[in-house]
């Protein structure tokens, strides 16, 4: 009998019209494929039993968090080639043949038997989607793994979210494209001193903290993560910005009903807009708009993905970002005229996420064993395989990401920009 890898090899290509894009070991110690570049590692049948019940993206991410499959190599060449090999062969569905040369194999190997367990570490949300209740246990999911953890993987101004980096430097770092990503925002939101922000998704405070300290500006943050709510509390009192610095624990869908709408100079959300739903976000876009004076300004930044795949993908979904929808550009800035807001500038950072991921990345792989420590393996492999796909993701184009600044004119339709504004 010929290895598995080998018998893999020939059922891919007879069956498929599909060649081993990396090279692969099995269980039994058998290779096939190239043997340079990434090699795929199936330790044990109940990686492909994972694929048999889950076919596809799920069912390969399952098997690579538990450590049924594993990489050897750069694990984004590995995903690239992958997705390319996938992309250009012809095959379309699976023929009768195809699944008894399949069926056989997996009673030859031991592949066949129950479908093994999910790994813990996938989501299992309850509820209507994008209910406050699931939209809260959602965010929890995701941002309520310790701060500590994130202060293992971010920089230190704990920004999740796209970098901009202005130089291309080696001692130019993350905490610096962080730092003109931070001041980018505030310049365009033409903060001053005195003004009232208002960041809807406020993470871990990086924009309310920048905003007080550089531009003393009264910064008021809204999160629905609890220890988000208590690390910026206490970031703001430790640099003496606590009389600056507020952050509430409310939903977004609370705010037009409170005394403070339209009392804000500025309104700004960053990269929380993909996690409201398609059908909630003219609310959102409307929100945006209610909180902000008239003249006021709004900026987002923003994911985008094209109309074949709104969602983060099956991976995502599953483990990271439960319930994500991401739109084209266009779609969105539907949305934002909608509740008649003014679009103002439009810029694409697309190429600046692939370098913030990567930094992730180094930072993630430097501390693995104390992230490990902290929230086990099976955790940490999620989180290797989350940055890797990203990082390719926003290399391929395959996801975007932009800053929208907007305006709501006043009454007179007048927006505060131009000459003598």
């Amino acid at each position: 009998m010929t290895g598995v890898a080998h018998e893999i090899e020939r059922l891919m290509t007879e069956t498929m019209g599909l060649a081993l894009p990396v090279g692969l070991r099995a269980w039994d110690g058998s290779h096939a494929g190239p043997a340079d570049g990434p090699q795929a590692v199936l330790r044990s049948p109940k990686a492909l039993r994972r694929l048999l019940y889950k076919p596809g993206e799920l069912g390969l991410a399952r098997a690579y968090v538990c450590g049924d499959l594993d990489v050897d190599g750069d694990l984004i060449d590995a995903l690239r080639a992958g997705g390319a090999a996938v992309r250009n062969t012809g095959a379309s569905g699976l023929s009768a043949k195809t699944l008894l040369s399949w069926l056989g194999f997996g009673l030859r190997r031991g592949v066949l038997g129950l479908p093994p367990a999910p790994p813990a570490e996938e989501a299992r949300l309850r509820g209507r989607l994008h209910s406050r209740f699931r939209d809260r246990a959602a965010i929890s999911h995701h941002y309520d793994h310790g701060n500590d953890f994130y202060e293992l993987v971010l920089d230190e101004h704990m920004a999740y979210s796209c970098g901009y980096f202005t130089a291309d430097d080696p001692e130019y770092m993350l905490d610096d494209a962080q730092c003109d990503k931070l001041d980018l925002i505030c310049e365009k939101l033409g903060l001053q001193e005195g003004m009232r922000l208002l960041d809807v998704g406020c993470g871990w405070g990086s924009l309310l903290l920048r905003a007080a300290d550089r531009y003393e500006v009264r910064a008021v943050g809204i999160t629905l993560s609890q220890e988000q709510a208590e690390f910026v509390t206490a970031r703001a009192k430790q640099r003496g910005l606590d009389h600056l610095v507020e952050v509430r624990l409310r939903d977004y869908r609370e705010l037009p009903d409170t005394e403070e709408a339209g009392s804000f100079d500025a309104v700004a959300s960053i990269e929380m807009g993909e996690h409201v739903g398609e059908d909630n976000y003219p609310r959102y876009a409307e929100t945006l708009r209610a909180m902000v004076r008239p003249r006021g300004r709004v900026l987002l930044q923003q994911m985008s993905r094209g109309n074949t795949a709104p969602g983060g993908g099956a991976f995502i979904e599953s483990y990271i970002a439960p319930d994500m929808t991401m739109r084209p550009l266009s779609a969105t800035l539907a949305h934002l005229e909608g509740a008649e807001l003014e679009i103002r500038d439009v810029q694409a950072l697309r190429e600046h996420y692939v370098h913030t991921v990567r930094a992730w990345q180094d930072m993630l792989e430097q501390r693995w064993d104390d992230v490990v420590a902290h929230s086990g393996e099976r955790f940490a492999r999620v989180w290797r395989l989350y940055l890797a796909g990203g990082a390719l993701a926003f290399e391929e184009n395959r996801m975007g990401v932009d800053q929208v600044l907007a305006v709501r004119p006043d009454a007179d339709g007048h927006s505060g920009f131009g000459v003598g504004a």
